[in-house]
């Protein structure tokens, strides 16, 4: 690889710890929740990983913030084929026509790669240009999102990065995307919205999976030994709610909800409602999403660095059907010391009185 078109979606997954569950149409409301942006770190974070490898790469990208910003300060000398609308802070909102005509001006240059930075909507606005591209160009994302159910991301920035910098081959991959008003309310709604090629690596992430076995006895199991003194942070997804719903709780399907003593506290919080209520001892208990393995950074970013450090435990719980297509786990919380430390062999509590030991990297 020679070339690369590199773009940005600066508000991609604002949303996430602020308990929004996705960005798109929700800007302004997240912002006055407290967000903060983070694409634009994982951006820096994947290009220079890139630039190690591949210094003398031609990057062509847009101004400022959706691709300028991350390839200069990665130490590359870019070449900016696109402005948006306004480029004038980190509060710009650029939207989904200047993804895609970014990518179609940095087709125009004949780039090797598009390499993105966003969750599942930016994958769809970029995947849809280059469906139309004769030259057929790979693309490869950057995970930013909330949602992230696409099988174009690098499992982390810096494994977008190493990826883009070391291909040699690439298959055809789904790019899905969410209803994310019916997300918000705890109904999935994917959908396949292009195929396309991208670059083959063990560091790409597969798909998710959107169902899993049978959880009665776990759920049974679990509830039975709870510690009345430490406050619980539920994370998303069924196998958790039916924890949820052994205790008595109503969950919310696709949000974090707090416990503690037979009360539940906060339903569907944000990481500063989460922050505000518990007390230690607190225990965190998350399923990995299907197929993908995740346990952290995906789809339940309101369990925060922040949060997970006041943890005194992490229970992972998941069926065998779900770990049976999972070869090992993923973490990934914006903080690198934090999942360097949590990396390793951990127990996975499978049923009322069964573990598995599954590697988490």
């Amino acid at each position: 690889m020679e070339t690369l078109g590199f773009v940005v979606n600066p508000i991609a997954g604002m949303g996430g710890r602020v308990g929004l569950k996705g960005t798109d149409g929700m800007v302004e409301e997240a912002r006055r929740r407290g967000a903060e942006p983070r694409a634009p770190e994982r951006a820096r974070t994947a290009l220079e990983t890139l630039a190690r490898r591949k210094p003398e790469l031609t990057v062509y990208t847009a101004a400022g913030q959706m691709g300028e910003d991350a390839a200069l300060a990665a130490g590359y000398d870019p070449v900016v084929v696109y402005e948006p609308t306004v480029v004038e802070d980190q509060t710009t909102d650029t939207s989904a026509t200047d993804t895609r005509a970014a990518v179609e001006a940095m087709l125009e240059e004949g780039v090797d790669l598009v390499l993105f930075v966003g969750g599942d909507g930016t994958a769809v606005d970029v995947a849809e240009v280059l469906e139309d591209d004769e030259h057929e160009t790979p693309m490869l994302g950057v995970p930013a999102g909330v949602k992230i159910y696409s099988s174009v991301f690098g499992v982390t920035p810096a494994d977008a990065g190493r990826v883009a910098a070391e291909f040699d081959r690439v298959e055809a991959r789904e790019v899905n995307d969410i209803d994310e008003a019916a997300y918000r309310e705890g109904t999935v709604r994917a959908e396949l919205k292009a195929v396309v090629p991208v670059p083959v690596a063990s560091a790409v992430q597969s798909s998710k999976q959107l169902s899993s076995g049978s959880v009665d006895g776990l759920a049974a199991g679990f509830a039975d030994e709870v510690d009345p003194e430490a406050t619980y942070v539920f994370g998303p997804g069924s196998t958790v709610g039916a924890i949820e719903s052994e205790l008595g709780i109503d969950p919310s399907p696709l949000g974090v909800d707090v416990w503690r003593d037979g009360e539940l506290l906060i339903r569907d919080a944000a990481e500063a409602e989460i922050l505000d209520v518990i007390e230690d001892p607190v225990v965190i208990v998350v399923s990995p999403i299907g197929g993908q393995g995740f346990v952290f950074g995906r789809g339940n970013h309101q369990i925060s660095p922040a949060v997970i450090e006041r943890a005194e435990s992490i229970e992972i719980v998941a069926s065998d059907d779900k770990l049976d297509s999972i070869g090992t786990l993923h973490v990934d919380t914006d903080d690198p010391e934090l999942d360097d430390s949590l990396r390793g062999w951990v127990h996975v509590r499978t049923g009322r009185f069964t573990t598995r030991m599954l590697k988490l990297e």
